[in-house]
């Protein structure tokens, strides 16, 4: 691997922390560990990491509040990490913008194949959508992230875009929840699937209803990008 993926190991526990970079390290990434969390976001710009590991519970920020800050100033994927019997709000997590999630203890083979996985989504991702997509009234440019509307530039928080990215680009296609989930949140999510719900909810708060196309709820099935 010339020029190796950098992934920002984040535990305040060292003996995790060491496991976490010694199984990737085997396979050839570059790691670096961190064990609180306002030194992981002051960290995350120098360090530039492709992928960032996010234990919940850490000294001075939690996961939570690290996971936000980070989304604040960037997409790059986030897996969180929760010690079992820790109150851990997959909702929460999703909405905040993390990728995936892993409960201790756990495999670090099986947390490496997570890496290699969500590596492997946000790769595709950006291969598969560098072009602008373009309705009457409505731009959405994936290399800058930003939507259009009417001439003006809204402001659309990562999930948000990759939702109303996904959907625009399949017009009239009906997608359930679980496979929303799936595409943008990057696995099998395993129990509430209100955050599609949240996330619709507040897409079409900015973008209303237009005579030509519309974001439609499908009853008991999912949503569409609908074209009249």
């Amino acid at each position: 691997m010339p020029n190796k993926i950098k992934v920002l190991v984040v535990d305040d526990d060292p003996y995790i922390a060491e496991l976490i970079s010694l199984y990737l390290n085997k396979e050839g990434y570059e790691t670096k560990e961190v064990s609180s969390g306002k030194k992981a976001v002051e960290d995350f710009s120098s360090y530039s990491p492709f992928l960032v590991i996010l234990d919940l519970m850490l000294p001075e920020m939690d996961g939570n509040q690290v996971c936000r800050e980070i989304r604040k100033i960037s997409n790059v994927p986030i897996i969180m990490l929760t010690a079992k019997g820790e109150t851990f709000d997959k909702v929460l997590g999703l909405e905040l913008g993390a990728d995936d999630y892993m409960v201790k203890p756990f495999e670090p083979k099986e947390l490496v194949a997570r890496v290699k996985a969500v590596l492997r989504r946000y790769d595709s991702k950006d291969g598969d959508v560098s072009k602008q997509i373009v309705f009457p009234n409505l731009t959405i440019n994936p290399t800058t992230y930003t939507v259009t509307y009417h001439g003006n530039i809204l402001e659309f928080p990562p999930k948000e875009f990759e939702l109303l990215q996904f959907l625009a680009s399949h017009p009239n296609q009906v997608f359930t929840r679980d496979q929303l989930l799936d595409r943008i949140w990057g696995y099998e999510f395993m129990g509430d699937t209100r955050t599609v719900d949240v996330h619709m909810k507040r897409v079409r708060e900015k973008l209303p209803d237009e005579d030509i196309w519309n974001l439609k709820t499908v009853w008991g099935v999912g949503y569409k990008f609908e074209m009249r």
